[in-house]
C-alpha cells in the first residue's frame, strides 16, 4: 500500500483517487474548494483542510492543478508537512515555463521531482486507462509503479531527469493534436448545419473511411446532440492553447491551427461556457 497525498480533485484528480483507493492504496486528499474533495471521503480517503496537513506522512505526493503557477502557490502551502525523500509527481498540464520553477522548488526541499503528465480525458481517468507520459530518476520509478500501474493503462518513461520535462514536452505535442482535431471537426459539423444540412449526414460521410476514428464519433456525437457534459473543459483546452503558444514560440516553431483554436475556446468563453466540454468550440462558429 502507498499513502498518496492527492493535491487537485478535480475530474482528474478525484478520477486518479478513486482508482487509488479501489486498488488498495491510502489517500489523502485535498482541493482548493473543499466540496470537490468532499465526496472522495465515501470512497475512503482522508480529506485533508491544508495542503500541508495532506502531504504530511505521504509516500508520494501528486499534483493535478490547472497550471503550473497554481502548483507552485499549492506546494508552497504544503511546504510545512513536506520531508525530503518525498516524491512529487508533478501530473497536471503545466507548460515548460513553469517546469523549471517547480523543479527549483522540490531541490530545495529535497524532494524527488518526476515530471509525470497524463495523456487521455475524463473517461480513461475513471477507467484507470490513462497514459503516464514520465521523465524521473531511477530509484522513483519503483516507488511509483504501483501508484502508476493503477491511474494508468501504460507508463511511458522518456528520460531520468524530471527537470528536462521531456513528459510536459509531450503532452503539449499530443494535447495540441487533440485540440485542433476537435476544432476542426467543429467546423465541419458547423459549415454543414449552416449549409442548411443535417450535420449527423457528415458522420455518413466519415465514418467507415479513412479519415474516421473513435475519437471523431465522440465529439461529432457531441456537437450535433448539444451534449457538452465536460470531459475537458474549454477553460482548461484555452490554458492549453498558450502553454503550447509559450512552448512553440521558445522553440521557434509556429502553431497556426493551435492558436485559431484558442481564439474559438475565447469566443466559447465569453458566450459563458467555458465549464463545458472543449466540443463545444462548435459553438464558436455561430452568433453568441
Amino acid at each position: 500500500m502507498t499513502h498518496v497525498a492527492m493535491l487537485g480533485t478535480g475530474i482528474m484528480g478525484a478520477a486518479m483517487a478513486r482508482n487509488l483507493l479501489r486498488n488498495g492504496h491510502r489517500v489523502t486528499a485535498w482541493n482548493r474548494t473543499a466540496a470537490r474533495a468532499e465526496p472522495l471521503s465515501a470512497d475512503g480517503a482522508e480529506v485533508a483542510g491544508s495542503p500541508a496537513e495532506a502531504v504530511e506522512g505521504a509516500d508520494v505526493v501528486i499534483t493535478v492543478l490547472k497550471d503550473g503557477e497554481t502548483a507552485l502557490a499549492v506546494m508552497t502551502e504544503a511546504a510545512p508537512g513536506l520531508r525530503q525523500g518525498q516524491i512529487w509527481a508533478q501530473m497536471g498540464t503545466v507548460g515548460l515555463a513553469s517546469l523549471g520553477r517547480l523543479a527549483a522548488f522540490a531541490a530545495e526541499r529535497g524532494l524527488t521531482f518526476v515530471d509525470a503528465p497524463v495523456q487521455g480525458t475524463k473517461q480513461p481517468a475513471e477507467q484507470g486507462k490513462l497514459l503516464v507520459l514520465a521523465a524521473g530518476p531511477q530509484d522513483a520509478r519503483t516507488a511509483l509503479a504501483p501508484v502508476f500501474d493503477t491511474v494508468g493503462a501504460r507508463t511511458l518513461w522518456l528520460d531520468e531527469n524530471g527537470a528536462g520535462g521531456a513528459g510536459t514536452r509531450l503532452k503539449l505535442a499530443a494535447v495540441s493534436y487533440a485540440i485542433s482535431l476537435t476544432s476542426a471537426v467543429a467546423e465541419s459539423v458547423a459549415l454543414a448545419k449552416g449549409l442548411g444540412l443535417d450535420p449527423s449526414l457528415l458522420g455518413e460521410v466519415l465514418s467507415g473511411g479513412p479519415l474516421d476514428s473513435p475519437y471523431l464519433q465522440a465529439k461529432m456525437k457531441a456537437m450535433v446532440e448539444g451534449d457538452f457534459e465536460p470531459s475537458f473543459a474549454v477553460r482548461n483546452a484555452e490554458t492549453n492553447t498558450r502553454l503550447i503558444h509559450e512552448a512553440a514560440e521558445s522553440a521557434k516553431i509556429r502553431v497556426d491551427l493551435n492558436d485559431a483554436a484558442g481564439e474559438r475556446f475565447r469566443r466559447v468563453i465569453e458566450q459563458g461556457h467555458g465549464d463545458e466540454d472543449m466540443a463545444a468550440t462548435y459553438r464558436a462558429s455561430f452568433p453568441a
